[in-house]
Parts: structure tokens; sequence; C-alpha cells
């Protein structure tokens, strides 16, 4: 699998992130089989996050083994520093590790999540104080929604973030705005040399209401080979991407794996998503 400098933090990561997302309802040996795959595969950045149900116990078991052999991301989605505090230390604990190579604030889409997150006392001073005393190697940040790359550029005028992980897919790229937001940012990630991370590589749509929900994701992901190659290929295309977190339902990362072997030009990849008619952006309508 290729692999692609993580900004200055200089880690040579796998292109394909293991999301695991994937692993917050499932059992040990569903999880087991999931991480065999990614590993196989050649997956060396496993993304989780303490607000992902069981993904930290199920990831847990297998640190004796491969802690050193991977590169490791955890996420707290909490506020201030008191509790965020405890959460990275819990994760710790989950994870069965003394330490994480990359500890993000999570979910932060909007200029109200970053100014709680950046504040006196706010989660980012954890951060800071858990990578002051050796339990984390590096600060990233996160987000879902319209406003992602904006906030995200605001926050590392604030911080140097060392990661960020942001929304892109091409029905995003379509909107002028929000293309504009994103390119400016990339700008300031290379000034920075942070490492960028992409999301929601093969979402769809939002789920219909009367749609029955047969993937673990929150969104409507595409589940077809052909439309995953696609829009896999067409962001990794974007060479100042990193990296993107494979989906989260254990079911479609081997569809993610053929496509990264076998990625198509990006203008075909653009043509093919743009014959589906329901193809749009997963934050008009995100869960609460």
């Amino acid at each position: 699998m290729e692999k692609r400098r993580l900004g200055r933090l200089e880690h040579m990561s796998s292109v394909l992130v293991y999301g695991a997302a994937a692993l917050s309802e499932v059992s040990q040996d569903v999880a087991d089989d999931s991480i065999r795959e990614a590993l196989d595969a050649g997956i060396n950045h496993f993304d989780v996050a303490a607000d992902y149900g069981d993904a930290e116990l199920r990831l847990g078991p297998w640190m004796p083994q491969f802690r050193e052999k991977i590169f490791l991301a955890t996420k707290t989605g909490l506020r201030d520093q008191e509790s965020a505090w405890a959460q990275i230390n819990a994760s710790l604990e989950r994870l069965q590790t003394d330490r994480v190579d990359l500890v993000q604030l999570h979910a932060i889409g909007d200029l109200t999540e970053l100014d709680a997150a950046t504040a006196s006392d706010g989660a980012l001073d954890a951060a800071v104080r858990a990578q002051e005393e050796g339990l984390v190697g590096a600060v990233g940040i996160t987000g879902h929604g319209h406003e992602a790359p904006r906030t995200h550029l605001e926050a590392l005028r604030r911080y140097p973030f060392a990661t960020v992980l942001t929304p892109l897919n091409p029905v995003l790229w379509r909107d002028e705005s929000y293309r504009a937001a994103y390119l400016a940012l990339v700008e300031e990630v290379r000034r920075q040399d942070a490492g960028l991370m992409t999301i929601k590589t093969v979402s769809r749509r939002n789920w219909p209401e009367s749609a029955e929900r047969r993937q673990a994701t929150w969104y409507e992901p595409y589940v077809d080979q052909e439309r995953i190659t696609a829009a896999v290929s067409w962001v990794l295309a974007h060479d100042e991407v990193t990296g993107i977190p494979t989906a989260g339902d254990v079911g479609l990362l081997g569809m993610m794996i053929e496509a990264e072997r076998n990625r198509i030009e990006p203008t075909e990849a653009e043509e093919q998503l743009g014959r589906d008619d329901e193809y749009s952006s997963p934050f008009i309508a995100m869960p609460v």
C-alpha cells in the first residue's frame, strides 16, 4: 500500500488509515478479523476515539503484539481540561498502552466548538499536558460539517496542530465556497508542514428516512466496488492528502483496500460519481 509522509511528524502513513469507528459495536472476533485484514493489506495507521463505543477495547488486546508496528491515534470529544485529561488517560487504559502517537480534539466543526476547546482550561490544555508528560506524541484536530475547513484554518492560527482531519469528496468540492475554504486550509497546512487527512470519502448522502440501514455509518455510504474505487481514487489524487480513514463499517474495508490497489484517473472517477443524481453532502442533516 502506498505510504505518504504525515507532515512534520515524519511518519510514513499508509494512505488508508484504519477507521476504528467500525469497531464500535462489533464482537471481539469480528474486530480481530477486520484488524487482521487491515494489517495484511499494509495499513500501519490506526485511528480510534473515546466516543467510538467499544472500539478502544477491541483494539486493546492487539497492543502487546503490534503497538510498535503502527501509528496509533485516538481522540477526545470533551471540551474542558479536567474531563478531557481524564478521558485521555482512560483511552490509554482501554487501549492497553502507555502512549499514543497522536491525540486529536474531536468533532471541532465550527467556531463555537473551537472556542470551547481552545479556551483557558479547555481540552487543548489537557492534550498539550499529555504531550508534555509523554502520554501522546502529538496533538491534532478533527471535525465534520460544511464549516470544518474554515474552522480548522482558524485552529491552525491559534495553535500549531500537527495534524488536521477535515472532510473532502467530489460533491463537497463542487461547492465553490467549500472548495475555497478547503484550499485556504491546504495552503496553511503546507506552510506549517502539518499532516492533512480527509474524511467522508465514500459517503453518498444522508440516509433517506425510509431506507433500511444496512451499514453502521451515520451517512449512507457507497457499497459497490465501482463507486468506492472512484471515490477513493479521486481523493487520493490530491497529493496534499496524507491519508483517508476507512469507513465506519467493517464490511466496507475490503472494498476500500481494493480501491486503493486499483485506482483510476480522477477525471474518470468524478464522471462516475457525477452520474449519481442522489450524490449529495452528508452534512445536510447531521446526527445530534
